[in-house]
């Protein structure tokens, strides 16, 4: 096994990848092929969140319920993944 590396932003003082990557101008890669989305709260982080039905079957208010927190609002936090890290969040999904 060879040596593990400290990352450059670390290194350089930043608090997160995400920062060192915008000041230095880098732009993640896309992932290829086909892209899913995940949708998580905003404030837990969780990704158990449902729609908020309204009173008329089928008519929505547009608003999404985090389960574990109970936070109610219209913004999601929503990560795009490729097919392969998909399948391995369905994977670590089905053993809970």
């Amino acid at each position: 096994m060879g040596k593990l590396k400290t990352p450059d932003w670390v290194l350089e003082g930043f608090d997160s990848e995400d920062e060192y990557s915008k000041s230095k101008g880098i732009k993640k890669k896309k992932p290829t092929g086909k892209v899913f989305k995940i949708r998580k709260c905003p404030q837990c982080g969780n990704d158990d969140v449902s729609v908020v039905l309204g009173f008329e079957e089928g008519k929505g208010k547009g608003e999404w319920e985090c389960k574990k927190c109970k936070w109610v609002g219209k913004i999601l936090r929503e990560e795009e993944v490729s097919e392969e890290e998909f399948i391995k969040y369905l994977d670590k999904m089905e053993g809970k």
